[in-house]
């Protein structure tokens, strides 16, 4: 199981990554489509090189789905929409890096606990990835409940844990 994961994610980004790559880096200034592609190189130390193909598509969908928007320019840039999810996506990222610090300073079991975590959340996101531009507001507010107060409990589990084994 783990292996797999590997594999899919060695040679490449998890899926989904693309899209929430685009996102962070319209945060601070808008972009063409070919300097996201060079970013992506450079930050990368060339080691991911998305295509044409994959990143042009990407900011169609973010366009239909009223994240992102064209400037005179041609560059993109985010929408009050974008911004606030950027804002929801760093917020999650916080409370899960947390997460799994603390699993990875538990050793071996932690880690397989962090990796399980890990291809569970990957699952979840791709999932509600292809549904998201189809779902309402009132079940992606449902949703974004539904994962805070999951988060939450395993925050809770993680903090009574840490107490017991006192991680330092």
């Amino acid at each position: 199981m783990i292996s797999e994961w590997f594999q899919r994610v060695g040679s490449s980004v998890p899926r989904g990554f693309s899209r929430y790559f685009i996102l962070e880096l319209l945060k601070n200034k808008s972009h063409t489509g070919k300097e996201i592609i060079d970013y992506a190189v450079e930050q990368s130390n060339g080691i991911w090189k998305p295509s044409p193909g994959l990143i042009y598509p990407l900011l169609g969908r973010l366009l239909d789905e009223g994240l992102i928007e064209e400037t005179k320019e041609g560059k993109y840039q985010l929408t009050k929409k974008g911004k606030e999810t950027a804002e929801d996506v760093d917020k999650i990222n916080d409370i899960i890096r947390k997460q799994l610090d603390v699993l990875f300073r538990l050793g071996n079991v932690g880690r397989f606990v962090a990796m399980d975590l890990l291809e569970k959340m990957f699952a979840i996101g791709s999932i509600l990835n292809s549904n998201f531009a189809n779902m309402t507001n009132e079940e992606t507010q449902r949703y974004r409940k539904f994962l805070e107060s999951e988060l939450k409990k395993i925050d809770e589990k993680n903090v009574k844990k840490g107490k017991e084994i006192k991680i330092e």
